[in-house]
């Protein structure tokens, strides 16, 4: 029996569907939603208010709806490692998924393709868009084939290709010269090539942005909600080739991102180096955590994120998902049997989480 009422007019497509998020449960440690978890800076925090403040003055009028600011602000940080940038090259919304939602509705015209595991909002959109979604499975080491795609992109002449590097939930990266590869296999294809680089600022991996001059078919997602520990502020972005952001522009609501959150945003940008002082100890606790992983006999898979995903438990991942709760630690289950997702924490929820899944595993 359906769970939803006959009078109902819910697409047919939907009707099986679950709401997507996190677990959301208090008192615990969090360790499940990939977060920063360090909080901003009382200096940034200060600087934020007062913008805030400054803008509510004229909240009565519309935020400047393509956020011209904003981008400039975007465009300059990306230039730091990228030349030939400008506010033509990025696009920003509420979020990267709204990014992603925005593109599926622009350039969804067939068939979209992406791999398994990976980031399971994508073809969640493309089923709430009604796009045809097609995934490919990674390899037994949770690598891209790139033979396989090829042959896939020969078969489907997909609209959209999504990937995701580092990868969630695995944390895998994609080699800069395999991306590059990729990207000329949609060379005269009526094709997108999307890279999902919500965790780039955590890897040391070359970003794909360095294609899109000589492959304007390669579009970069970014957040600025990991790295910058913006995650509450809601603010996504885009870079590529001017065309690809002009078609977005044809399908974003109206002011679609509010003046409260153009004015934080600039503020998170002009202080970029602080707000991403955090990274180097979050790599190093990385690693830290890694080590400890396998020196209880589990396996880690070599991550450039601010997560790990390991297995090599006895049990299921549901029995030690909730093993790790009664501990008062929550960790991800993402639905891939025998392995869990745990986000880098600060020291003592990193070393709480060893001691814990040292006890449980005995």
């Amino acid at each position: 029996m359906s769970k939803w009422p006959d009078w109902l007019p819910l697409k047919a497509a939907l009707t099986d569907s679950s709401v997507y998020g996190a677990p959301q449960i208090s008192n615990v440690v969090m360790l499940n939603t990939n977060e920063n978890p360090f909080p901003l800076p009382a200096q940034v925090v200060d600087q934020i208010s007062e913008a805030v403040r400054q803008t509510a003055v004229d909240l009565n009028r519309y935020p400047d709806r393509d956020a011209i600011a904003l981008r400039t602000a975007l465009a300059k940080y990306i230039s730091k490692d990228v030349n030939g940038i400008s506010i033509d090259n990025i696009w920003a919304a509420n979020g990267s998924n709204e990014i992603l939602q925005q593109l599926f509705l622009a350039y969804a015209s067939g068939v979209c393709l992406g791999f398994t595991p990976s980031y399971s909002v994508h073809p969640l959109i493309a089923k709430i868009t009604g796009a045809n979604w097609v995934a490919a499975a990674l390899d037994n080491n949770f690598n891209l084939n790139i033979d396989l795609l090829a042959s896939l992109i020969n078969k489907e002449n997909p609209s959209l290709i999504f990937i995701t590097t580092p990868n969630n939930p695995t944390g895998g990266v994609v080699k800069y010269e395999l991306l590059e590869k990729i990207a000329s296999l949609v060379v005269g294809r009526k094709t997108l090539l999307v890279i999902d680089e919500a965790y780039a600022e955590f890897s040391t991996e070359k970003s794909a942005v360095n294609l899109i001059s000589k492959y304007p078919q390669v579009v970069v997602v970014r957040t600025m909600s990991k790295a910058f520990a913006f995650a509450g502020a809601r603010l996504g972005y885009l870079v590529a080739d001017k065309t690809v952001v002009d078609g977005l522009k044809v399908v974003r609501l109206p002011y679609h991102l509010s003046s409260l959150t153009q004015a934080a945003a600039l503020v998170a940008l002009e202080n970029a180096k602080i707000m991403q002082s955090e990274i180097t100890e979050i790599v190093k606790s990385r690693q830290v955590v890694k080590d400890g992983l396998e020196k209880l006999g589990l396996k880690v898979i070599d991550s450039g994120a601010n997560f790990l995903f390991f297995t090599g438990f006895k049990g299921s991942s549901e029995q030690l998902w909730q093993q790790l709760l009664d501990q008062q630690l929550l960790v991800r289950d993402v639905g891939y049997a025998g392995y869990l997702r745990v986000s880098i924490g600060t020291e003592s929820e990193n070393q709480k989480f060893l001691q814990s899944i040292k006890l449980i595993l005995g």
